[in-house]
């Protein structure tokens, strides 16, 4: 099902169309990897792992409609990763062979597996780390030891989130570590290649550009002493992430709730350490989609009532080979979590552990009592009940619907037409199912053959305006941005909303128009959002 709507509908990830896809597109029409003149930071700082692999298919084929691909084959790997790496943690071999297939279930998983996001991509490249780290010790095979490194370095090139997870990567590899000296110059050759493949050559160019490894000055999101609050912040974030149900109609009413409850004086003391200051508020969606989706309700309650009831159930012995490295290996990841959630100052933070969750997982299941559990009638009606809720999940999800969309609406019109949940789920189909080419109302006033096209953005899917790839190039004007300077790069045509100038020009639009020597050619609205509506976007003419 999931890899069924990768197919019939094109990419609609907003980060992947407002960032990821926009970088790849800069640097191909640049010929090179660059640091590129932008308002918006995630284009530069972000690890592009994901980027460095899609960059290929983007310049042969002109399209991004194959990139899902990516994705489905992470989806499929990981029940072999989870058994392996389950088994070789101490989890028994019967509660593993269950849990490599519900684990999967979880919708950060499920629901970019259809799709452009990296958080699969990445979770699998954690899972791989350990796996053939593991393996390593047992065969003390070269060839398994290289390939954990490489591992570990596309991981954190997937996620720079994912850094804190080198500490169960560096303790399994550890006991391997003497096949480094079997082979030393084969060892130089793959450490270099891995690390160019890691974060680390990212990590340089924030440090150059930003004056911050992290890149995460640019964002504004280096508030200082701040670990205590932003632990309390993230662990309620993600019981909220984790235990919503998939679709959750009294959203708005929990999210009015818990904003009246909360104490204004601790409100605005959060805020202080978060990027988003909604975030303090502990927010539900009304539906779980990709861009926040968590391990979801169905593997949550299930994990949740299994340690539970594993808890009471007679614990019998460690299995054989348990050991004091093997114990530090399976907990080591509860020690990157909290790294993660000392730092991390995003709503999406259930999203951003992806990669983390499915190493979590040994450290709850290696229990004896977990394996009696599997064969519980409860517990299989339990796990019934969370495949048959994802897969309810994959059909109605507003990025890649499998249903008859249009007739349904239109159904439900005739009969509540006046509701307002009706209206909010008429709104949110129709944007996603434009978003993958929402710039196209602007694209279509365009002046014919127009090859370059100047734009004040920050956080907008940027793609659509690229299309067809390789016909057009995107330049991003910048404070202190003069016209000489945008006419010496080609650009004559500026595409713009008034909110960013005010933002990050502190400028009104005429002004600016003054300034430039500009003059607006055509005002469009543009629904880019379902959560904001539509803005008024500005076609400029540089004089």
């Amino acid at each position: 099902m999931a890899c069924l709507g990768g197919v019939l509908y094109a990419p609609s990830n907003y980060d992947a169309l407002a960032y990821r896809l926009p970088r790849i597109l800069h640097w191909l029409a640049a010929g090179q990897w660059h640091w590129i003149h932008t308002i918006f930071p995630r284009l530069n700082t972000r690890s592009c792992g994901i980027e460095w692999i899609s960059a290929p298919g983007i310049a042969l084929l002109g399209t991004d409609r194959g990139l899902f691909l990516i994705n489905i084959v992470s989806f499929l790997l990981l029940p072999g990763l989870v058994f392996s790496v389950f088994t070789r943690l101490g989890v028994r071999r019967r509660a593993a062979w269950h849990w490599m297939w519900l684990a999967p279930t979880g919708y950060c998983f499920l629901l970019q597996a259809g799709s452009i996001g990296n958080d699969l991509f990445g979770a699998t490249f954690a899972l791989a780390a350990v796996d053939f780290a593991l393996r390593a010790k047992i065969s003390q095979s070269p060839r398994d030891f290289f390939t954990s490194g490489l591992a570990a370095a596309m991981m954190t090139s997937a996620k720079m989130a994912s850094l804190p997870l080198l500490l169960p990567w560096a303790l399994a590899i550890l006991p391997s570590l003497k096949l480094i000296l079997r082979q030393p110059l084969r060892t130089a050759a793959i450490g270099v290649i891995a690390i160019f493949a890691s974060a680390l050559p990212t990590m340089v160019l924030n440090a150059k550009n930003a004056g911050d490894w992290s890149g995460a000055g640019l964002g504004h999101g280096n508030v200082k002493n701040a670990a205590i609050l932003r632990i309390a912040v993230n662990t309620g974030l993600l019981a909220v992430g984790s235990f919503t149900p998939p679709v959750f109609p009294v959203a708005k009413a929990w999210n009015r709730g818990v904003t009246n409850l909360m104490p204004a004086g601790l409100t605005s003391r959060l805020g202080v350490v978060m990027l988003e200051s909604a975030a303090v508020n502990f927010p539900a969606e009304e539906m779980q989609m990709e861009e926040n989706a968590g391990l979801g309700f169905g593997v949550s309650f299930i994990l949740l009532a299994s340690v539970i009831a594993a808890g009471f159930a007679r614990q019998g012995k460690l299995p054989a080979g348990n050991s004091v490295w093997q114990t530090c290996v399976r907990w080591a990841p509860m020690i990157s979590l909290l790294a993660v959630l000392t730092q991390s100052n995003l709503s999406a933070i259930a999203r951003i552990m992806a990669p983390y969750y499915l190493l979590l997982l040994p450290g709850l299941l290696a229990g004896a009592g977990h394996e009696r559990l599997v064969k519980k009638c409860w517990w299989r009606t339990a796990s019934f009940a969370a495949f048959f809720m994802a897969a309810g999940l994959l059909i109605v999800s507003p990025a890649r619907p499998l249903f008859p969309v249009r007739p349904v609406m239109e159904k439900l019109a005739s009969h509540a037409s006046g509701s307002k949940m009706f209206s909010r789920m008429d709104e949110v189909y129709s944007v996603y199912k434009h978003r993958n080419d929402a710039f196209a109302p602007a694209r279509d006033i365009l002046p014919p053959g127009l090859k370059v096209l100047g734009m004040v953005t920050f956080d907008d899917p940027e793609t659509s305006l690229w299309c067809p790839f390789g016909s057009r190039r995107i330049v991003h004007v910048c404070p202190g941005d003069t016209a000489a300077d945008l006419k010496a790069h080609g650009v004559e045509y500026i595409l713009l909303r008034e909110e960013a100038l005010g933002l990050f020009f502190n400028c009104p639009l005429a002004d600016w128009l003054r300034q430039m020597n500009a003059q607006v050619v055509q005002k469009i609205p543009l629904n880019l959002r379902a959560s904001r509506g539509p803005l008024d976007w500005y076609l400029v003419k540089l004089n």
